[in-house]
């Protein structure tokens, strides 16, 4: 029944951050907030809910080694897996992404936290320095986004509306009320079951609060991003395969590390430091050639990262 649990909670969990994004972004734009600022806030934080009060509920519950494991796992998920099998499906052409200045970004980030996890265990004021960073980032995201706006003379801002995540400017008043509360009842409750079924899987195989972290739950939490991103390369969306994979990367480690940081220390395992984080700085590495030599990322390479990424698993449920 433990399993069944965990699929209930990963369940629940998914489905309470779509309601909370639809919510959350249709009330902001009723009140008048610019869909651009709402899609680099509300719908970015909100996406990442899930794995926020996953990374946030361990720490309380006295297993940070899922929330670490959480996050670093979800980052090498998202790329050797939730690249990997639409490569594996149709191919993914990067002629005409141009994600280079995000992915410079997202390097440096990954490069800043791994920094962070060798000056750990985190603390409060590792916290403060990854949400820094993402204030920088955030910042310099809006500021572009208005200057080209306004430099290309294109529609006004709200005319994002149409193709921002979850926007219905139909939807009803009690309806935007009752996709809040489902939201905001149901994160806390799914991450509450998959915490407690995730540390009873643990005791049953012998396996630590990190492995779990990275294997069942960041595969779980990603599945949102593999949904999204097998539907951008059967589209030929290459732009918005990659930089959903890109933005979800960047915020797990700036954002949710950040705040659960601060929330309570996180104790850096040696694994960590001698294996999982350099897994995760090789995956993004391995993006180099596909981001600024535009490499067609085909099925060949789609087996190589779901292969890599299998042998990984295996690494770390036989260790």
């Amino acid at each position: 029944m433990v399993f069944v649990w965990a699929i209930v909670g990963l369940a629940i969990l998914l489905l309470a951050g779509d309601a909370l994004v639809r919510g959350a972004v249709n009330l902001a734009l009723r009140l008048g907030i610019p869909a651009l600022i709402v899609s680099l806030t509300v719908v970015a934080f909100g996406t990442s809910a899930p794995e926020l009060l996953i990374s946030v509920g361990a720490v309380l519950d006295g297993v940070p080694g899922i929330a670490l494991g959480n996050v670093v796992g979800s980052n090498t998920a998202n790329i050797l897996l939730v690249l990997g099998v639409p490569a594996l499906i149709s191919g993914i052409s990067m002629k005409d992404c141009e994600t280079r200045k995000s992915f410079v970004i997202m390097l440096g980030g990954t490069l800043l936290f791994i920094g962070l996890c060798f000056a750990g265990p985190l603390t409060w004021w590792h916290g403060l320095v990854l949400l820094a960073s993402l204030t920088l980032v955030l910042g310099d995201q809006l500021r572009e986004g208005l200057a080209s706006r306004n430099d290309a003379r294109k529609e006004p801002v709200e005319d994002l509306v149409e193709d921002l995540e979850g926007a219905d400017p139909a939807l009803s008043g009690w309806k935007i009320a009752a996709y809040l509360v489902v939201g905001l009842v149901g994160l806390p409750l799914g991450a509450q079951i998959l915490i407690g079924s995730a540390t009873e899987i643990a005791k049953m195989f012998g396996l630590s609060d990190a492995v779990i972290g990275l294997t069942l739950v960041a595969i779980g939490t990603s599945l949102p991003e593999l949904a999204t991103t097998v539907i951008a390369a059967i589209r030929r969306q290459a732009d918005v395969a990659l930089g959903n994979v890109i933005g979800s990367n960047l915020f797990n480690l700036l954002a949710i590390m950040g705040i659960t940081a601060i929330v309570g220390p996180i104790p850096v395992g040696r694994e960590f430091l001698a294996l999982d984080l350099w897994v995760m700085l090789g995956a993004s590495v391995l993006l180099i050639p596909f981001v600024f030599r535009r490499w067609y990322m085909g099925r060949i390479w789609g087996v190589i990262f779901c292969a890599a990424y299998g042998v990984y698993l295996a690494r770390l449920v036989m260790t």
